[in-house]
């Protein structure tokens, strides 16, 4: 066998050398809700359990291998199932998610945001009914009934007129029936601010429940993100082992026809190599499937796609184009000071306490008012009174208007009420200061999390580079027969595990970047 035929058989060893750092996939982020705390705003969110997915190895690329990997564009349509072909009838093919998409349907339709929506039109209802508080309730009373004794005199208080009408006997007369309504009402003329005081705290509401909405957009976009990463994590990884496990079915046929030719440049030895890298490739590939299945179970919920609907995600690369920054972090800071929806939210529930303690303080103080009444009373078997000072409770008719002032005279349990009042705001005082301090060491953290990976993402790729040189250089160096097969082993070796490294901290800075947009109340970016 000549040298270059040699050569060849060592490049398809050092490609097995390779896929010891296979791909492992870590499931993708499921969506868990999580309920937004009780009261006027809700804490600094928590975020939701981040799955830190391992990248494939890259495929290793010699200059003797065969090159027959499949494309990435048919390894992904191999990855998601098709809705069915574009002929058949009352099926459409469904176009691909991207990232902004798929987050802007999360914003819509996760039932965490439909809760904050159904609870923001409740305070709006609670604003209506505050602005018509003045409104006079009219308390009216309409009845009638029966049967009712005869009781007729001569229409000006004088005496029965009827021996049915006495009293004390079992004789009723023509008995008859009575209808009558009464309705009186109050019209708040002046309540030293009160009323203006529960418009204003009403007002609050709809602001704590935008506040509570976008809160539950942003922690739904965040999973979105991780979702849609870890699919590329997943979709990539499946393409490279789809390369590998092409390149290792090559190399087993050649290694095999070598054999038979007796060369001596191969054993047994080397078939069994190949038989355990192609079970540990089938092992990574189940790994990566269970995460690419995962994931996709993720955009479907997030995306609110029926059951029985297949969706489709487009295909992006993990490292974005062009040189990346990151922010500082006096600008994260201001950013999430001016649009973190809790701030927003418990600035909103101070107002609303300050005016609580207000209305509790003018409570001891009367509210005046115009009152009005109305009765009217009509008995068929009874006379209708015309003598002014004769009282007739059978048939009235009476109706008036005048100033009132109406309260209470409980001072002691006015007072406890003032007292739990100014508590509850001091209480909730502390816990917005407590709440922008704790923002702004997440929203520190976060911004820590995204400059590490950064930075890590970027050694890596730096380290991937060297790792590729130093395998150009090995096999150069090989080629010349100034060094081993063991030298070439291990530069492939570093190279594929480089390539892995370099994979996943790519997918965890976009994670990190994702993360920090939501500490900072903004929409996740495309890669």
């Amino acid at each position: 066998m000549n040298r270059r035929e040699a050569q060849r058989v060592m490049g398809v060893g050092l490609m097995l050398a390779a896929t010891l750092a296979g791909a492992q996939i870590a499931p993708a982020p499921t969506p868990t809700p999580s309920v937004p705390s009780s009261g006027t705003a809700a804490p600094a969110s928590q975020a939701a359990p981040q799955a830190t997915p391992q990248a494939p190895a890259g495929g290793l690329e010699t200059p003797q291998a065969p090159d027959v990997a499949p494309q990435v564009g048919e390894t992904a349509q191999e990855a998601v199932p098709e809705q069915g072909p574009p002929s058949a009838p009352g099926k459409t093919k469904a176009e691909p998610l991207t990232l902004e998409q798929l987050v802007q349907r999360a914003r819509k339709q996760d039932a965490r945001v439909e809760e904050a929506r159904a609870e923001l039109r409740r305070l709006e209802a609670l604003l209506r009914q505050a602005r018509w508080a003045w409104f006079p309730k009219f308390e009216t009373t309409v009845g009638v009934g029966g049967p009712v004794p005869e009781a007729r005199n001569d229409g000006l208080g004088g005496p029965p007129t009827t021996e049915a009408s006495l009293e004390g006997d079992w004789r009723f007369g023509r008995m008859g029936f009575t209808a009558f309504i009464e309705a009186n009402a109050v019209l708040p003329l002046y309540t030293f601010g009160k009323l203006r005081a529960l418009e204003k705290a009403a007002e609050q509401g709809p602001v704590i429940g935008k506040a509570l909405k976008e809160r539950a957009q942003d922690e739904a976009g965040f999973q979105a993100a991780q979702a849609f990463f870890g699919y590329q994590l997943a979709r990539s990884g499946l393409a490279q082992l789809d390369e590998t496990s092409k390149r290792l079915e090559d190399a087993a046929k050649q290694l095999q026809k070598m054999m038979d030719e007796k060369s001596e440049q191969v054993s047994k030895m080397d078939l069994y190599k190949v038989g355990f890298f192609r079970n540990q490739l089938e092992a990574r590939r189940a790994q990566a499937e269970q995460g690419r299945q995962l994931a996709l179970a993720a955009i479907r919920l997030l995306a609110g796609t029926p059951p029985g609907e297949s969706v489709q995600v487009v295909e992006a690369e993990l490292e974005p184009e062009g040189e990346v920054k990151a922010p500082t972090l006096e600008e994260v800071l201001a950013t999430a000071e001016q649009k973190r929806p809790e701030l927003v939210g418990i600035a909103a529930g101070v107002v609303a306490r300050e005016q609580e303690v207000f209305i509790r303080e003018r409570m001891f103080y009367p509210d005046i008012g115009l009152a009005g009444f109305l009765t009217l009373r009509y008995t068929s078997s009874a006379t209708t009174q015309k003598d002014p000072f004769a009282f007739d409770p059978y048939n009235q008719r009476e109706a008036g208007v005048g100033l009132v002032a109406r309260g209470t005279f409980d001072i002691p349990v006015k007072q406890s009420q003032l007292d739990q009042s100014r508590a509850e705001l001091d209480k909730l005082k502390a816990q917005q200061r407590l709440l922008q301090a704790a923002i702004r060491l997440e929203v520190t953290k976060a911004h820590g999390d995204l400059v590490a990976a950064l930075e890590r993402a970027r050694v890596l790729t730096q380290a991937e580079r060297d790792a590729r040189r130093w395998a150009t250089a090995a096999m150069a160096a090989f080629d010349l027969g100034t060094s081993g097969t063991r030298d070439l082993i291990e530069s492939f070796t570093a190279l594929a595990q480089s390539s892995a490294d370099r994979a996943q901290s790519w997918h965890d800075f976009q994670v990190a970047q994702a993360e920090l947009a939501r500490v900072t109340g903004t929409t996740p970016r495309e890669p």
